[in-house]
Order: C-alpha cells, then structure tokens, then sequence
C-alpha cells in the first residue's frame, strides 16, 4: 500500500456522520456538514505536495524551484489568486518566476500555504515580512509587525520604523513612533538615532507629544548636529528653532547653551537664546511672548503634577512646605505652602483637588484639614475631622474623601471617617478589623484598601478592604512582607507596596498584588531602603519619593518603570528631606 493510499485511506477512515453537524428540512432530507473538512483535507494536499504529487506549477525564486498546486496557492495566498484566475501569461505556464522575495521566505510562505503555520525568528523575520507584504499574506505580515512590536527597544525602533514604513505596515508604524515618542531622551543616546535624515530631526523636535524635557531635546539636537558638523550645522537654526528654549532653567541656559561652540558661532542661534533670556529676565512680559517656543510640551504620557506636601527636615521638624514636580523640565518647583506645618500628613485627591489630612506640626496630632484648589492654587481651610490623626492614610473614591487609623497621641487608631465635598463634613464610618498607624490606604478595585501599618505592639503584612456600599471591612491577600510606613498605588490595575519597615530592617523591597491571579509576588527592589516612603503612580510609573534609610530622611526619588522592571534615580527634592505626603493632580 503506497503511502498516499495510507493516507487517503485514513483522511476517508476519519469521514464519520456526526448527528449534531445535521441538518432534517421540512422534506425529509437530511443535510450533512463536516466542519472539520477543511482541516482534516490540507494535511492530505501537504503530504502529496511533499510526495511530488500532482503538482501542476513551479515556483522559481532566484535559482531555487519549488513545486505547489495551482488550486492550493490560489485558495490561500492572494498574488497568486489574481495571477492564476486572471487571462495573464502565468496562469498557463507551468513555470512561474517571482522576483523581489528571498528564496527560504518563499519556501516557508508556500509551507505555510498548505499548513497554516509558520515559524518567525531574528533571522527570517524581514525577508519573511517583505515576502508576505508581497504575496498580501496580510495575517503573516501582522504576526510578524507584532514579532517587532513586542521587541521595540531604544537601538532598533527607528530602524523598525523605517522598515516599516517601507512595507506600508501603519499600526507597526504607530507603535514604534509611540515608543518614539516616550523614549526620546533614551533613544538619542543611541548610535541610529544620529543618522536620521534633517526632516525628520525637525519633525520630532517641534511635537508637542515629544516625551522629554527642554534639556533633552537640546543636548539630542547637538549630539546630532556634531555627527556630522560639516554638513549639518547650516541646519542649526531651523533645528534650535524646535527646541522650547525660554522653557529651560537661567542656570541651563547661562552654563550649557550659552557657552555651545555651535550657538555662539552662529548670530541666528544667539538670537534664539537672547529670546530665552528675555523670557527669564522679563516676567511681567511673558504674556506678550506669543511663539509656540513658549508653550509647554504636553506629552500623554505625562497624568498630572507630582505635589510633596508637608514632611520634616533633616532635623526632623515638621514642613508646611509645597514642591511641585514640573513635568517639562522634570524638576521640582516650589508651590504655595500649607496654612501650617504638617508631617506624617494624610494626602489625597478629589476632583483634581489635593488635600493634606492631619498629621503633626511638632507639637500636637491634627484634626484640622486644607484643600489646594481653584486655578490659582491656593489653599483654604474645610471642615475638620472627628478626631487628631497623624501618620493616618487617605484615599478618595466615589466623589468622597476617607482617612484611616492613624495616630491620635495616645494610641494607634482603627477609627475611620469619610468626607463629603458637598457637606463640607466629616462622618464617622466602620471600624477597621486591626488598631492602625503608619498604614498604607489606596484606592483599589472600588474598595478602599488598607496594607500594613503597626499598632503600637506588633506590624502587619494583613490587608483590609472597606465596600462603601456595603458599609462593611473584611479580609485581602496579606502581604510577602510586614511593612509599616510603606508606600502604596495602583498601577495599571495592579497593587504596589513598597519600601518600609519590618520591625528589625528597613526595607527597600516592592511587591505587586495581581487581582486576576490574586497573590502577591516581589518585583524590584528600590535602589535605597526607605521607610516612611511616599509612592505615587503617574506617566506610566510609579514615583517613590522621600523616606528614611534608617541613618536620615531623604530628598531622593526613584522611578519604577514596570516594562523593564527596573528602578532609576529621578530629580531630587529641593526643600523637603523626607516623610513627605504625595498627590498627583491631573493636568
């Protein structure tokens, strides 16, 4: 028995009347479908492809020949389709050249056209992805657009883009511009980014989208003019032009842009730096300054401003200080102070409003409350709590404030209230299971969640979550770890907790809670131990700023990035040293 009689035998073998696949009409007749046809028939085309069998064409590729069924490659791959069914020369001959594709792409193409799969790997991927282009195997092409979207990095995503531009593949296009745009500052440190053409050097310089700062922009504009100075730096001007120069700091300006070789060799870029100047040294003028070079950059991948509130000194006194993290430049900034001096201060966000709960001013715990609101920014006194609490945590959910536990003077807390705006009043609400101080509170899942904190005696690693509707407090997933004075966010809909202290270490581990899988697992760690950590996400990532290393408080901010899993320094503090409360208010 031959084996494609063995093998037709089998394919008629496996053909079985399946009831459920029938279909009785009014007139008695019964109409049978096999759905599993179509797959159970093309192992069968493959198999007397392999054999040799009853192949009626010859693909040649260069100088390699590969036999295949008209019928097969008009049924899967569209360019053969229009080829073999329209009146042109190819459909009779039996030898048909394809120029323009490698020879082993065309071979995995053609298996692919018989099985349905193909396998892409660094070394096939381009040839395959301009063969299937080519062929308008559009499913092979995408699968291939998401092979690179998945390994976009900072060296090869211009080049991907370009690639991809080439093949007119759009949404491969937008997601390396995408990665473009929010890795910037990243992707100019890289050997490809300094021999993009002069267009398109201009074209992302003047987007308002560009994820970087004015210092940025500027030194990746000189790295890439000095690549090639010769025939590039007649470009200066127009380029200069792009960069928000009155948006960087007199410092910045005075010391690096001033002092540039290639701004001081050119009367046009000097004109655009005395422009910055002006900017600077003319405050009460900067109304009439109408260029767009005077406009912020509002990338999306930025959610709002960054506010530390209140904190301690490195003596260990307590703040009513303000900073504000300015997303264009990436420094802090001052911001109006608190009526008061607030450490271990609660803080949350309430209709793009930031309010400082509590906390100590150095000599007593607080019950007081102020709210920096308006489009001014300044801040007003509300309704104060039921009680003093320091070291409290507060979150916001459904249009109402809540702050939980805490410290009073005397004891840890496991008392709660809730505010309502529209009231202007503090409510008492259900007790927490455990007395906590130093807790982390968020907003999750619409609950809100409590992680952590200590009463006096013992720390925890147990969670508690309260249901508004319900009224009632029960149990989460405890944590890896026990913390107090920990950082808590939400990140893409997941649980962070971080930094703290254990009772005997001060920690600099993170863990993320997954309510899919509903466990905890580490992720890591922080680069400094920080106790008494504020941790906020925004732009993507989360931000933990402050805390105590268990010698002093610290002004240092690192900055998780959760698609590489990694943690980097961030621009310091200027006024605060630590245990500060952090809010983010959208811009």
């Amino acid at each position: 028995m031959t084996s494609i009689f063995r093998t037709n035998f089998s394919f008629f073998l496996n053909l079985r009347l399946i009831m459920t696949d029938s279909c009785i009409k009014s007139d008695g007749c019964v109409l049978f479908q096999q759905t599993d046809l179509p797959n159970s028939a093309f192992p069968v085309f493959e198999e007397i492809r392999k054999q040799g069998l009853l192949c009626d064409v010859t693909i040649k590729v260069d100088d390699k020949y590969f036999s295949a069924h008209r019928i097969v490659l008009c049924a899967t791959i569209p360019y053969f389709n229009s080829m073999f069914t329209i009146d042109m020369l190819e459909s009779k001959q039996r030898e048909v050249e394809v120029r323009g594709i490698d020879p082993s792409a065309m071979e995995s193409l053609i298996q692919f056209a018989y099985s349905g799969k193909i396998t892409i790997h660094p070394e096939n991927i381009n040839n395959l992805m301009i063969g299937a282009a080519y062929l308008q195997l559009n499913q092979v092409r995408d699968a291939c657009a998401d092979y690179y979207k998945q390994r976009l990095d900072c060296k090869n995503v211009l080049g991907i883009q370009s690639f991809a531009e080439t093949l007119s593949c759009v949404e491969l296009v937008k997601a390396a511009d995408c990665f473009l745009e929010k890795n910037f500052t990243q992707v100019a440190e890289e050997e490809e980014f300094v021999n993009i053409d002069v267009s398109q050097m201009k074209e992302l310089l003047n987007r308002d989208t560009l994820c970087v700062s004015e210092e940025g922009a500027f030194e990746a504009l000189i790295r890439w003019v000095k690549k090639d100075t010769e025939t590039r730096a007649k470009h200066l001007p127009s380029l200069l032009a792009q960069v928000r120069l009155p948006l960087l700091s007199p410092t910045f300006l005075t010391d690096r842009v001033s002092k540039e070789e290639l701004i001081r060799s050119c009367h046009r870029c000097r004109d655009l730096v005395d422009e910055a100047k002006d900017f600077h040294l003319l405050p009460e003028r900067r109304s009439m300054f109408k260029s767009y070079r005077c406009r912020p950059r509002c990338f999306s991948d930025v959610s709002g401003l960054l506010y530390a509130v209140g904190g301690l000194t490195k003596a260990g006194d307590s703040l009513s200080t303000v900073e504000v993290m300015d997303p264009v430049t990436g420094r802090w900034n001052p911001a109006e102070a608190m009526s008061i001096r607030r450490s271990r201060v609660g803080v949350a966000i309430l209709r793009n409003n930031l309010y400082a709960i509590g906390g100590y001013n150095g000599v007593d715990r607080l019950q007081t409350v102020e709210v920096l609101d308006g489009p001014k920014r300044v801040w007003r006194s509300i309704g104060s709590m039921n009680c003093k609490r320091s070291a409290a945590g507060a979150a916001s959910l459904h249009d109402h404030l809540y702050v939980c536990g805490g410290y009073d003077g005397v004891t840890s807390l496991n008392t709660c209230e809730s505010y309502d705006p529209s009231t202007d009043c503090w409510k008492s609400i259900s007790a927490m299971n455990k007395h906590r101080s130093a807790a982390g509170v968020v907003s999750f899942d619409n609950h809100i969640y409590v992680l952590g904190g200590h009463d006096g005696l013992s720390i925890f690693d147990s969670v508690e979550k309260y249901n508004p509707q319900t009224g009632r407090w029960s149990l989460g997933v405890p944590m890896l770890s026990k913390r107090c004075r920990l950082g808590v966010a939400v990140l893409e809909g997941k649980l962070y907790a971080c930094g703290g202290y254990d009772g005997s270490t001060f920690l600099r581990s993170v863990e993320v809670f997954d309510p899919k899988t509903e466990k905890w697992s580490h992720i890591a760690p922080m680069s400094v131990t920080r106790s008494r950590v504020a941790l906020a996400a925004n732009a993507g990532r989360l931000w933990a700023v402050g805390g105590y290393d268990g010698t002093a408080n610290l002004n240092t901010v690192e900055v998780y990035d959760p698609k590489t899993d990694k943690w980097s320094f961030g621009s310091s503090m200027c006024a605060h040293e630590g245990g500060v409360g952090l809010g983010v208010v959208p811009v």
